[in-house]
């Protein structure tokens, strides 16, 4: 009997081991969660009253631990790390497994993909704004140019001199600086992404009253338009401070551009001319410069032009019950019945951590812990090899007793 007992203790022991070696092997693993062995005593049903000795232990459970590792910040954009709750759903073949390994890179389509080649699923965008959270979708990057969008608004913060008098010469002409008091210009776009030279000049024709001139590369379009001031200086004319000129046709071929110039920000106050800000909406056609992810999962593209495009949104997972998860390695799980269904969500969100762009969670391994875990192992299994050599010896002089 005690041969048997001493024997549990040695498979229970050897099984702790191979549960410490697999975690220091996997100290470096990204993304990896270590195991902890835990065990039972094993007591065999006697008669009521009986007094019986227990027959020795069994492992009940190698339990994965998953505790957060340390987040390391690579400065790769695309490596990606959960702070707190959940894991990235991948798909391999359509088939939905999970990790905290977000060593994530592109395969030959511009698709984000694992180093075993599972594609990292998210929620696409949609075309009103916002992310389609009804389904999964795997989240490519885009490599085409971003197209150009023609100015239709701009807007003028800009002050004009109260003390300012009629220019000497009329009609306005943009080469003659005596026919207008003063001007500004800024780079607008046409349709086809070209840009084009937008001056305005401001001409005063009695007090509180200006006209203001718009010109695209040195051509007049449309007549001169009212601005009219209050003797406080606040503009009144037009009320809601938009100017619409007639439509300018550019000679590269694309269409018409009608602008509509917002000078509500404008005042007429004592001092000089002064120009503070001028934006306009349109930019030219853009190059894929790289790529942001958010701390919520949002995947966008950045272009030479400013322009930023949504891509999709990381989808997250979580679990009631993680510890039920199966592993299948690469530091990858699927889900199972102990563990529940997924509950699939987004980086932020209740139940979800954030996503750290350009960094990476090491292996929640503490070598220490497990180096100590390894010499409490060993002595286990050194003193149940002893017991079963007591054993032997004691079995051995029972022999030699009855031989003699």
């Amino acid at each position: 009997m005690s041969f048997n007992i001493a024997l549990t203790g040695l498979n229970a022991a050897n099984e702790d081991l191979s549960v410490t070696s697999n975690n220091l092997a996997n100290a470096a693993t990204v993304g990896f969660k270590g195991s902890r062995t835990e065990f039972s005593d094993l007591f065999a049903s006697t008669q009521e009253g009986a007094i019986a000795t227990g027959n020795g232990v069994a492992v009940s459970e190698i339990a994965q631990q998953f505790s957060q590792g340390n987040i390391e910040t690579t400065g790769n954009t695309l490596d990606m790390a959960i702070s707190g709750n959940g894991f990235f759903i991948t798909s391999d073949n359509g088939a939905l497994n999970y990790t905290r390994d977000g060593e994530f890179q592109l395969n030959s389509s511009g698709q984000i993909v694992t180093a075993s080649g599972q594609l990292l699923q998210g929620y696409p965008p949609l075309a009103n704004g916002g992310f389609n959270t009804g389904g999964l979708a795997d989240i490519s990057l885009t490599t085409n140019e971003s197209q150009p969008q023609a100015t239709s608004t701009a807007q003028i913060t800009a002050n004009l001199p109260a003390n300012a008098t009629p220019p000497t010469d009329a009609p306005f002409s943009a080469t003659d600086p005596n026919s207008y008091n003063n001007t500004t210009s800024l780079t607008v776009y046409d349709s086809l992404g070209a840009a084009h030279t937008a001056s305005l000049y401001f001409i005063n024709t009695a007090p509180n009253t200006w006209e203001v001139q718009l010109t695209v590369d040195g051509t007049a379009v449309g007549a001169p338009q009212a601005l009219d001031y209050s003797d406080t200086g606040a503009l009144t004319t037009p009320a809601n401070g938009n100017v619409t000129f007639p439509a300018y046709t550019p000679a590269t071929g694309a269409a018409p551009m009608n602008m509509t110039f917002n000078f509500s920000n404008t005042t007429q106050y004592g001092g000089s001319f002064g120009v503070t800000a001028v934006q306009q909406n349109g930019y030219t056609t853009g190059q894929l410069t790289g790529v942001n992810i958010s701390s919520t999962g949002v995947v966008q593209a950045q272009f030479t032009n400013g322009n930023s495009v949504n891509l999709g949104q990381v989808a997250l997972a979580n679990f009631a019950n993680v510890q039920g998860l199966q592993q299948l390695g690469n530091a990858s799980w699927s889900a199972t019945n102990a563990s529940g269904a997924a509950v699939n969500g987004v980086a932020g969100n209740s139940g979800f951590g954030s996503i750290q762009s350009g960094s990476l969670e090491e292996s929640n391994v503490d070598t220490t812990s497990a180096l100590v875990e390894m010499i409490v192992a060993q002595r286990d299994f050194q003193a149940n090899a002893q017991m079963i050599q007591t054993e032997d010896q004691v079995t051995q002089s029972i022999i030699d007793i009855r031989g003699s």
